[in-house]
């Protein structure tokens, strides 16, 4: 068997490390005469890998004590609709910073819940970056102030965070969540669906300041009440449990790789050797994201020809190179370059990029 080197958005590549011990465990974890995913819940088994996944997630990241973690399914799309039940009053106002798709998605989940007000946006210039802070048009009655860490459509990421005063400010951030340090104390609430950094799909996380939780929000079932969640330890339906196995068992592989320091030393090798490739092409691939908000994990590109899309992905694949094909929103190329994917494969990429181009060019 010979894996490619996979640049899929999500679901994305996971380390084959983590995929091999899950093989090894599936018809029998530890001793215990079943698979994970066959036993209780709320057995001692399930509870232990529950336990050392909060723990260990704890550590990568760097939660405090006065943060509590969920783990919830849905993804985050679903967590879009649940910030505002959970955390603003009827009718009350909730900013939103808008920089892509999912900043559009995270829009449409709220409002029918929210005075949702826009308090930027980068659409006039397509996506291509992030408006500058002084320019925002925050509200001091908002409830919460809501941004997207980074759009993994349109290849911009947040390289700082935004100071918005004493509102609370929520965060997704699914494509990027323990690929560098964060302080998490910036943030009243993170959220991020697991299946690019974290795991595979199917689960998320939510990082929510315990003080916030105190909240009435709104009228809502306990199943969408992050405080009954956090109240029955995530588990007040069955949870989604080979998924969260899953996810242990990646959150164990990145703290044993070294840890957020290490995975953002080689973010920033892997997103620079892309980029400079697209950008020493002569324009024969082009990035048209601002240099200052390019994403480390996601890189959009297109060939200056959209002729040689096809031949460019058919012979990427025949090279062990899959999943490029950019999003239908944006055409293109993609290469999404996450904490499991190896420098060697962006290596590959960058090397098979320039071959294609004295091929095609």
């Amino acid at each position: 068997m010979s894996r490619a080197y996979n640049f899929s958005a999500g679901p994305a590549a996971l380390p084959e490390s983590v995929l091999r011990q899950a093989q090894e465990e599936m018809l029998e974890w530890q001793g215990a005469g079943a698979s994970i995913v066959e036993l209780s819940h709320r057995g001692p088994e399930f509870m232990q890998v529950a336990a050392e996944a909060e723990a260990d997630l704890r550590a990568l990241v760097g939660v405090p004590d006065d943060y509590a973690v969920l783990f919830v399914g849905g993804g985050a799309t679903t967590q879009q609709a649940l910030l505002p039940l959970n955390f603003a009053n009827a009718g009350q106002a909730a900013d939103y910073v808008v920089t892509g798709h999912w900043g559009r998605t995270a829009i449409r989940q709220a409002t029918p819940h929210v005075d949702l007000r826009i308090a930027a946006s980068g659409e006039n210039d397509g996506f291509r970056s992030i408006p500058e802070r002084e320019a925002w048009q925050l509200s001091e009655d908002a409830a919460y102030v809501h941004i997207t860490a980074n759009e993994t459509i349109h290849g911009v990421e947040f390289r700082d965070v935004p100071d918005v005063g004493d509102v609370p400010l929520f965060a997704d951030f699914s494509s990027s969540i323990a690929s560098e340090p964060i302080d998490v104390t910036r943030y009243g609430a993170i959220y991020a669906g697991a299946q690019k950094n974290l795991g595979p799909v199917g689960i998320g996380v939510a990082i929510i300041r315990r003080d916030l939780l105190e909240r009435a929000g709104q009228p809502r079932a306990d199943i969408f009440d992050y405080r009954q969640q956090l109240a029955n330890g995530s588990m007040l339906n069955t949870p989604p449990s080979w998924n969260w196995y899953m996810l242990g068992l990646t959150v164990k592989w990145m703290l044993a790789e070294g840890g957020v320091a290490e995975f953002a030393r080689r973010s920033a090798a892997k997103s620079a050797l892309l980029y400079e490739t697209i950008d020493g092409s002569g324009g024969f691939y082009r990035n048209r994201v601002d240099p200052a908000a390019r994403s480390r994990m996601n890189v959009p590109f297109f060939l200056h020809d959209d002729a040689l899309d096809r031949p460019f992905l058919n012979e990427a694949r025949a090279a062990g190179l899959i999943s490029l094909k950019g999003h239908r929103v944006l055409g293109g190329m993609r290469a999404s370059i996450y904490n499991a994917m190896p420098v060697e494969g962006v290596q590959a990429l960058a090397q098979f990029m320039r071959e294609f181009q004295q091929r095609h060019g």
